[in-house]
């Protein structure tokens, strides 16, 4: 017998009866506790069904008492007259005040949590001996578990915030940006007229870069990425679902150390080519820069591998369209659409919880190229709509020298600012380089190397 009391799960009967026995003496405690607390937290049966009833009524704005609470349990059938009677009056017996309600839903709180933490545990044991997954892949499941319950512990104990307290954290936070010698308040993407037009990469944001295949997605935010990884002092992810990490590593190299990613693929180097290289491979190699290439992960993976990250400061997906959906890849018939949709929704929440900028790309469909002037527009994003309306900003990539190899200028290339909550919508003209792939400002021309 003390042996199966001791396997039961955690829980304190006294704190839930006490929770229950302050709402019935006090209905001042009702909105307190409904708010903190939901009927699965209870672990007795009993108790479960009295709170429920008690939410129903609140809901409903009914009179919460001890003769209404039992009238509806009787109702519902959970107890006859005798033995609600009896325990409504044992719960108020037993209740030392109501004053100390906080309390109780603390304790209640608590044991609900340990047990949330035990399924988990016992879910993933399960995994273990089912044997079907590979090391990694229960890992990243367990991982995602825990990372559910912690979310979902947070998300519960944020409450209504008083104006003045949000005020005094604006307040701080133009105390920070005050003192920061920096032009723009988040991070740096590389190149200043970008940085003035969106205000730099800021915490929380989705920032979309869209483009057509081969005009430069990919040069363009490991150009960012490189910013923030030699200059930002943090960690910096990319999730690569289309290259492999060496190809990345490769563009990287031939953007930090000028030397032609023809001659990297080829390898043939000289020995001024080399020295190039070694230096970039040493600066490189100071950045915490980290790179994951699996093509199947999901925006659940990316977030549980980002929240192991320390002193995260960006994240880079590569690219929207190929990311699977948190169960695993499409399923026969499923709109696409949809999925897409709930990506894009599910990244901006990642951004959101990470506290840091999401830049994520994205293909455009072909309805620019049957236009006489192919800059693209918002309504050419491929397969969803919702990716517009999650982004904080929406940025596309234009050369005119990719459709038409006789203008003036086939260098010449517009980011265009599709959408920008921090500002105005606008263009920026950059410089292509193409024996780098990488962009650079108008200003810094290829002769300055």
């Amino acid at each position: 017998m003390d042996e199966l009391i001791s396997r039961q799960a955690p829980h304190s009967t006294e704190a839930e009866q006490a929770v229950l026995g302050s709402i019935l003496i006090d209905e001042r405690c009702i909105p307190k506790v409904v708010e903190k607390l939901k009927p699965e937290d209870f672990y007795l049966r009993q108790n479960r069904e009295i709170f429920e009833i008690v939410c129903s009524m609140f809901r409903f704005s009914e009179v919460i008492d001890p003769v209404t609470v039992r009238d509806r349990m009787q109702q519902s059938g959970s107890y006859d007259e005798t033995t609600s009677y009896d325990y409504i009056r044992q719960l108020m017996l037993i209740t030392p005040t109501a004053a100390n309600v906080e309390e109780y839903i603390n304790i209640v709180r608590d044991k609900s949590l340990l047990r949330r933490v035990a399924d988990a545990a016992g879910g993933i044991s399960e995994l273990v001996r089912e044997g079907s997954a590979t090391a990694q892949d229960t890992l990243t499941a367990a991982e995602q578990r825990i990372y559910e319950i912690r979310k979902g512990e947070e998300d519960s104990s944020r409450g209504l915030e008083p104006i003045s307290k949000v005020v005094l954290s604006v307040y701080d936070r133009l105390g920070e940006l005050a003192a920061n010698d920096s032009a723009v308040p988040g991070l740096s993407t590389g190149f200043p007229d970008v940085d003035n037009a969106i205000s730099g990469l800021n915490k929380s944001d989705l920032i979309l870069l869209a483009a057509r295949p081969g005009m430069g997605k990919t040069s363009m935010a490991l150009n960012m990425l490189l910013q923030a990884g030699k200059f930002s002092g943090k960690s910096v992810v990319f999730f690569s679902l289309e290259m492999s990490r060496e190809q990345l590593a490769m563009r990287l190299i031939s953007n930090e150390s000028f030397v032609e990613l023809k001659k990297l693929i080829t390898g043939k180097l000289n020995q001024d080519d080399w020295d190039k290289v070694a230096a970039a491979s040493m600066a490189l190699g100071q950045t915490r820069i980290l790179i994951d290439d699996n093509p199947m992960l999901s925006v659940a993976d990316m977030n549980a591998k980002c929240r192991l990250v320390q002193d995260l400061g960006l994240v880079v997906i590569d690219y929207l369209q190929l990311m699977t959906s948190a169960g695993g890849g499409a399923k026969f018939g499923e709109n696409r659409q949809q999925v897409v949709s709930d990506i894009s929704r599910s990244l901006k929440i990642m951004a959101k919880d990470l506290q840091v900028p999401v830049l994520c790309l994205s293909q455009l469909s072909r309805a620019n190229e049957s236009r006489s002037d192919k800059r693209p527009m918002l309504s050419d994003l491929r397969e969803s709509g919702a990716i517009e309306q999650d982004a904080d900003i929406v940025m596309f990539l234009y050369r005119e020298g990719y459709y038409d190899p006789d203008t003036e200028d086939r260098n010449l290339a517009e980011c265009i600012i599709a959408k920008n909550r921090h500002g105005e919508t606008g263009t920026v003209e950059l410089q292509w380089l193409p024996e780098f792939t990488t962009f650079s400002s108008i200003e810094r021309r290829y002769e300055e190397y």
